[in-house]
């Protein structure tokens, strides 16, 4: 068998089998062992949440956990005994996975509710094992399917749990919500990520620039299971084994922050010839001069929490681009950011009705460029006009 045919895609190699190894849900995790631990498991628990960030593979850990038979003193799944065997083997008679996108009518939740009339397996030395119906994409049952769903989920046998998991949360009917204990799965945090990306790196015997992995990170916005399939498409490419901050940036098709950084420089220096060349090399590599523009308003947030020690804490970029954004702060006025975001967010807002985009582009660098000479005459007759006062 070639190594081709051995390869499983990381989201899968490393996917959580315990709440300890759920990655930035903390929250979450330890609220479901609490209620483990004191025997307080909800009848329902509904988990939402933006896609890739755990909400299903939480479910299926709470699965496992609620019918282990030697569960450990942390109130986590064993993982060896016969109950966990069975449900690592997609075997288990006691827990069930719907996909609600597929089976959406009346007629499958039917089918269900008549499933939960039957009382769970025992399984050699099982006090009380549950049967776990994990129904995901839940938003998308019909609001008939809903109303055929209401009366089980209100008042299901005490052996049964329903876990439910939706990215669109606003899609549940009223009825639904009130019936169902409900978690909030966040955004993974871009540290929590990287952290998680440099661990499965070292397992696989790769070698990540720290950049690297922030910029993956970064790029995933949020979700883990976007994060691991970039890291599978950089490694791919990456050659002998390295993972480089170049190779990110041409395999992903990012524009590097380098561009940020000297563009600032020239709009300060009201130097507009580099800066319509620094953007027409921008445009000629292929990046979108849309992307440019929020991604240049995006340096200026950078900078500007940068300039204030109580609001550096917002800085959102990898530890090794800090000190660099720290320095071009202390080199830049604050007025001239504030004005120079509310360009380029103006710019933002007109450029998919713009006719020449390209134009509308460099028209804001121009007024990037002259921002400082704006201020000049604003302040001049101010200061002239006070010359006069004290004279007379």
């Amino acid at each position: 068998m070639t190594q081709q045919d051995n390869f499983i895609v990381s989201a899968r190699k490393y996917r959580p089998a315990t709440f300890d190894t759920v990655v930035g849900q903390s929250h979450i995790t330890t609220t479901l062992k609490n209620a483990l631990k004191n025997n307080q498991l909800a009848q329902a628990f509904l988990f939402c949440g933006p896609r890739g960030v755990g909400k299903t593979t939480c479910a299926r850990i709470l699965a496992k956990t609620i019918n282990c038979l030697t569960p450990t003193p942390d109130f986590e799944a064993c993982g060896v005994c016969e109950s966990c065997q069975a449900f690592q083997k997609n075997s288990s008679l006691n827990i069930y996975e719907l996909d609600a996108a597929s089976n959406n009518s009346v007629e499958d939740i039917r089918n269900l509710v008549d499933q939960v009339r039957f009382p769970p397996t025992q399984l050699n030395d099982q006090k009380k094992a549950k049967k776990v119906y994990i129904i995901d994409e839940v938003h998308m049952l019909s609001n008939a399917a809903f109303n055929a769903f209401l009366k089980t989920l209100e008042e299901p046998p005490e052996y049964v749990v329903f876990i439910l998991a939706t990215t669109e949360k606003h899609k549940i009917i009223p009825t639904i919500l009130s019936r169902s204990q409900i978690f909030d799965f966040k955004r993974i945090e871009v540290k929590d990520i990287s952290q998680h990306l440099a661990k499965i790196a070292e397992k696989e015997q790769l070698s990540a620039e720290p950049a690297a992995l922030d910029l993956i990170a970064r790029k995933a916005d949020g979700g883990l299971r976007d994060a691991l399939s970039l890291f599978d498409l950089i490694s791919t490419f990456s050659a002998e084994g390295k993972i480089t901050y170049q190779t990110v940036i041409e395999n992903l098709h990012i524009l590097d922050e380098d561009y940020y950084f000297r563009m600032t420089e020239a709009l300060l220096n009201e130097d507009l010839t580099n800066a319509l060349l620094i953007f027409n090399d921008i445009i000629r590599q292929g990046f979108d001069g849309h992307l440019f523009v929020v991604g240049l308003a995006a340096h200026f947030r950078n900078l500007l929490v940068c300039q204030n020690p109580a609001t550096i804490q917002l800085l959102d970029v990898s530890e090794t681009l800090k000190p660099r954004f720290e320095e071009q702060a202390q080199q830049i006025s604050l007025s001239f950011l504030v004005s120079g975001l509310s360009i380029l967010n103006d710019c933002d807002l007109n450029y998919k009705n713009s006719k020449n985009a390209q134009l509308l582009v460099e028209l804001t660098l121009m007024k990037l460029a002259n921002l400082e000479a704006a201020f000049q005459l604003n302040v001049t007759p101010i200061v002239e006009d006070t010359k006069k006062k004290n004279l007379n």
